[in-house]
């Protein structure tokens, strides 16, 4: 399937329902693997006894992979065990909710489905689980499909440093290891009849670095949502497949440090106004809102790929004959949302003839709610205020400005808006020169996250901050239990002490 042709898709709780589709998709997924199908029974007693651990991948309602796990005490496995052995003979007896370790029975893509990065999907599922149940770590035993290849000339250590360090390719322990797992141990006749690895399996583990040891204290959940701030180089681009590969490039380099969102800056595609530097500025910006379909859509596509959702900057619309000022929001889930620049500047209404738009709204991602104000929209705090009653806890502006006084009132009044709305303020824009482009001469930019000013925060409300009128990429974690945590006990509460008996906003 071509990645243009998802409409949509779903991680989901497998349900029994799915059973006739489930032994379909595992027989053609493990072709030279004996007996490879769970049966229905086995499927419906491990749904049973551990519902969260069991989710499938959909495309256009279709079954694309499946991932399986049960919770264990590993103490009781951790010296050398099988396959048979740690599923209780694959009754799953094994399985304790008072476990310590969340133990990968099964994961696999339907064929048809690969290359567009669903296994990582379902392994980022496995590690929010593990960090969820504050469990130590995940444990599973991984095949080495091509090692019978190599087995007269290489031991199975050997074969693991040479995958390691790419002088072999094997497509399974690759993809373990880039997916932050490490081998920790080879253990011999682990998988009955797996004689692609020569009855070899390694046992891989990845480490939750948020795992507490059980207390009777009280603990409160957090949630860790990881930005990824594009500081973009304004440079010439022969085309806009030149452009499209220089910002997938930014986004795989974002998503490979499993970034949920990546902010690209108002404007970023003016490069390509290079080539109609003849006409007028009106006529070389709506020339520009030409490329501004494709865009969105290999963009939507981007998100879909590399696991993330993308704040597209903004770029110029022309609707009616009127021209604005848009971006577009790309969910990972493959849906779009659109929002617009409300407030034009005197010299894009001059200059280029750009209208206001009239819409604002908060979006709800599966990171929470968020909002999305272009450049000189954070300069008034109406906005964001309106934002904040809706529950937006993240707050992105990607801009564009020539001076560096310029830059500093986006930059002050971005701080501000995290102070007085108690959220996460990101900002991210261009740097860099467009000689061949009018009214686009010179940037500024440092990109950076904001926060409120309080005792869990970094005391001066910055975050991360990128090097000023440099490319690069910024990345941070934001804690959105600590905004619930300063809007109950901060040592000042904007929202709460607003004084509502004397005044009030509202949207009309």
């Amino acid at each position: 399937m071509k990645v243009e042709e998802i409409e949509n898709i779903d991680l989901e709780y497998l349900s029994l329902s799915d059973y006739k589709e489930l032994k379909e998709a595992m027989v053609t997924s493990y072709l030279n693997v004996h007996d490879a199908a769970w049966t229905e029974k086995e499927i419906d007693r491990l749904i049973k006894k551990f519902p969260e651990g069991q989710v499938v991948i959909k495309i256009n309602g279709k079954l694309a992979g499946c991932a399986l796990s049960i919770i264990v005490d590993y103490a009781k496995f951790e010296s050398r065990h099988t396959y048979k052995k740690i599923t209780g003979n694959y009754t799953f007896n094994t399985h304790t909710d008072e476990g310590d370790v969340l133990y990968g029975i099964d994961v696999f893509i339907v064929p048809a489905f690969r290359g567009m990065r669903l296994g990582r999907r379902l392994y980022d599922y496995r590690k929010e689980l593990c960090e969820k149940l504050n469990l130590r770590s995940i444990v599973f035993g991984g095949r080495m499909p091509n090692y019978h290849k190599y087995a007269k000339e290489l031991t199975p250590k050997q074969y693991i440093e040479k995958v390691r360090h790419k002088e072999i390719e094997d497509p399974v322990l690759n993809f373990q290891i880039s997916n932050d797992f490490h081998p920790s141990k080879v253990m011999k006749g682990y998988l009955e009849g797996d004689k692609d690895s020569n009855d070899f399996a390694i046992l891989m583990e990845w480490d939750n670095i948020y795992y507490q040891k059980p207390t009777d204290e009280v603990t409160t959940a957090k949630t860790i949502v990881r930005l990824g701030l594009i500081q973009w180089q304004m440079r010439p681009y022969k085309d806009i497949n030149e452009l499209l590969q220089q910002a997938e490039y930014f986004i795989d380099s974002v998503s490979g440090y499993r970034s949920d969102f990546a902010l690209f800056p108002e404007f970023f595609n003016a490069p390509l106004m290079a080539g109609t530097n003849h006409m007028s500025t009106p006529d070389a910006i709506r020339e520009l809102a030409k490329h501004t379909e494709v865009l969105v859509q290999k963009f939507s596509e981007f998100s879909i790929t590399y696991n993330i959702n993308i704040i597209a900057g903004s770029m110029p619309e022309v609707i009616d004959g009127k021209l604005f000022n848009v971006g577009y929001l790309c969910r990972r889930d493959g849906s779009l949302e659109r929002y617009e620049k409300l407030h034009v500047t005197p010299d894009e209404a001059k200059v280029w003839g750009l209208q206001g738009g009239t819409k604002l709204q908060a979006f709800d991602t599966d990171c929470g709610k968020i909002g999305v104000l272009i450049c000189y929209d954070v300069e008034f705090p109406e906005l964001p205020r309106l934002l904040a009653d809706e529950g937006v806890d993240i707050l992105f502006v990607p801009f564009l400005t020539d001076t560096q006084n310029g830059y500093s009132r986006v930059r002050n009044c971005a701080q501000a808006r995290a102070i007085e709305n108690e959220c996460y303020v990101a900002i991210a824009g261009s740097v860099g020169n467009l000689p061949n482009v009018q009214n686009m001469d010179i940037q500024f930019a440092q990109s950076m996250v904001f926060t409120p000013c309080d005792f869990s925060f970094p005391t001066n409300g910055v975050k991360a901050e990128a090097t000023p009128n440099t490319e690069m990429i910024l990345i941070a974690n934001v804690d959105i239990s600590l905004l619930r945590e300063l809007n109950q006990f901060g040592a000042v509460r904007n929202l709460k002490d607003r004084r509502k008996d004397i005044f009030e906003l509202r949207k009309k």
